[in-house]
Order: C-alpha cells, then sequence, then structure tokens
C-alpha cells in the first residue's frame, strides 16, 4: 500500500479542561477526497487545523506528505507550503485587487517574481472562473466570488493538499453551487482533499470517503453510501436526520463551539 498523503495518529486537543479531540487516527490517501461531517462542537474543524498546526495538538502525531509536522524539528513553514487551506470567511486583503491577492503570498512566501506570480495567478483565477475579475477588489465581488478568489490563492502556492473548513457556510444559498463546482473540478483533477462540510450532497457525490465525527471521535469511516445512505451507529442516524428538517438544521448552524473556535 502508498503511504497516505495525510496521516493522523492518536491525535488529541484539549482547550483547557475541554478535550475536543479524543484519539483520532485517520489516512487519507494521495489524490483521495475525504469529506468530514458531524455536529457543531464534534471536533470537525479542530481536527482539520491540527493536520497543519494552525492548532498545536496536545497528543499525538500529524505527518503530511511523508513529512511530520508535529516532529519539533521540523521546518514547519516550507510544510505548510505543502498544504492549501480555504476557511468558512474569505480573508481577502480589501485594499487589494484580486490578482495582488493571489500575487502577494507568492511573491512573500516563494519569493516568486513579480512576473511570474501574475502568470500563476491569471492561470488559477481561469481555473475558478473569475478571469474577468482581476482588477476588481474584493468588495465588488459576491460571497461566492470571493470565495472562489481565496481558492484560487491558495491554489496559486502549488499546493499538494487542500484543505476546506466550511467553505461555504458563510454564503447565501444561491452562491453555493460555483464554488462547489470548483471543488468538483479539483477533485476530478485529482486534488488530495479533506472537507469540513455540510454540504450532503457534494459529501454523497465527490467524496471518496466520508468520516462522521461526534464527541471529539470518528464514529464512522466508509464510503458515502454506506456512511450517508445506510449508517450503522445512531448518532450517525440521528445527525442525518436532522440536516434533513430545515427547523433542526438552522439550530445546528447557529450552534458553535466556543472553545477553540472550531466545530
Amino acid at each position: 500500500m502508498s503511504r497516505p498523503e495525510i496521516d493522523v495518529r492518536g491525535l488529541y486537543k484539549s482547550f483547557g479542561q475541554n478535550r475536543v479531540l479524543r484519539g483520532i487516527d485517520l489516512e487519507i490517501g494521495r489524490g483521495e477526497v475525504v469529506c468530514v461531517i458531524g455536529p457543531s462542537g464534534s471536533g470537525k474543524s479542530t481536527l482539520l487545523r491540527c493536520v497543519n498546526l494552525l492548532e498545536e495538538p496536545t497528543e499525538g502525531r500529524v505527518f503530511v506528505g511523508g513529512t511530520e509536522l508535529t516532529d519539533p524539528d521540523v521546518d514547519i513553514d516550507a510544510a505548510r507550503r505543502r498544504i492549501g487551506m480555504v476557511f468558512q470567511q474569505f480573508n481577502l486583503f480589501p485594499h487589494l485587487t484580486v490578482t495582488e491577492n493571489l500575487t502577494l503570498p507568492q511573491r512573500r512566501v516563494l519569493r516568486r517574481g513579480k512576473a511570474r506570480a501574475a502568470k500563476v495567478a491569471a492561470e488559477n483565477l481561469a481555473r475558478v472562473g473569475l478571469s474577468e475579475k482581476a482588477d476588481a477588489y474584493p468588495s465588488s465581488l459576491s460571497g461566492g466570488q470571493q470565495q472562489r478568489v481565496a481558492i484560487a490563492r491558495a491554489l496559486a502556492m502549488g499546493p499538494e493538499v487542500m484543505l476546506f473548513d466550511e467553505p461555504t457556510s458563510a454564503l447565501d444559498p444561491e452562491l453555493v453551487g460555483d464554488v462547489l463546482a470548483v471543488m468538483r473540478m479539483l477533485a476530478d483533477e485529482g486534488m488530495t482533499m479533506m472537507v469540513v462540510t455540510h454540504e450532503m450532497t457534494f459529501a454523497r457525490e465527490v467524496a471518496d470517503r466520508v468520516v462522521f465525527m461526534d464527541g471529539g471521535v470518528i464514529v464512522e469511516d466508509g464510503t458515502p453510501d454506506r456512511v450517508i445512505k445506510a449508517p450503522r451507529h445512531e448518532r450517525t442516524r440521528h445527525f442525518l436526520s436532522r440536516l434533513l428538517d430545515p427547523a433542526m438544521a438552522d439550530v445546528e448552524e447557529e450552534t458553535s463551539d466556543q472553545v477553540g473556535g472550531g466545530t
């Protein structure tokens, strides 16, 4: 069996007395798309943030591309260059144009020249269907367009792995489709992706595997057909039944994990 692209071993994370992750073991192969689902407060976002050490694990080991990020001697900046991250919020610089938002990190982190950075920016704006917005400012874009710019910015850094933390949760429903279409394109291109999401249609149609988390542990891990259509555990069945009830889903979305800033 080939080496996993993402390898999480015995991961624990606590915030004070609150243990958010309770011994996570997870492998994601190269080119695999894994969607992580579960109720708010289950530890999904904390797990994602531990993968690139935005959160420092309390215990356990994390490997990406064979490099151990939890090794005290690792060059974490170099390791993170292999990992693209897209957040719920777009985090674009409002005073910079779309192109400038894409070229700035390339020039500062990768030390690319101005012409090369601009060329890579243009290529990735084309990938997400926003070439015509190259000179626009973020304030003139819809939320969906801003999120696609954020994805293009991450892609411009040449990552081997992409992490998505609820990338459509801040968007109006009519804007979700374009963002998911870009993510489908990346999946078709063979990008390794770990996606925290409530978008069950995306998980069902695009993911190779679905991981259901609750209470800081992985409850189920399997194909979309098995986990979503035929869950084996009552906790999974209960969560999925709530998603089918719009009133309950609204309550779920409004509930946030107050400790550690992640779900």
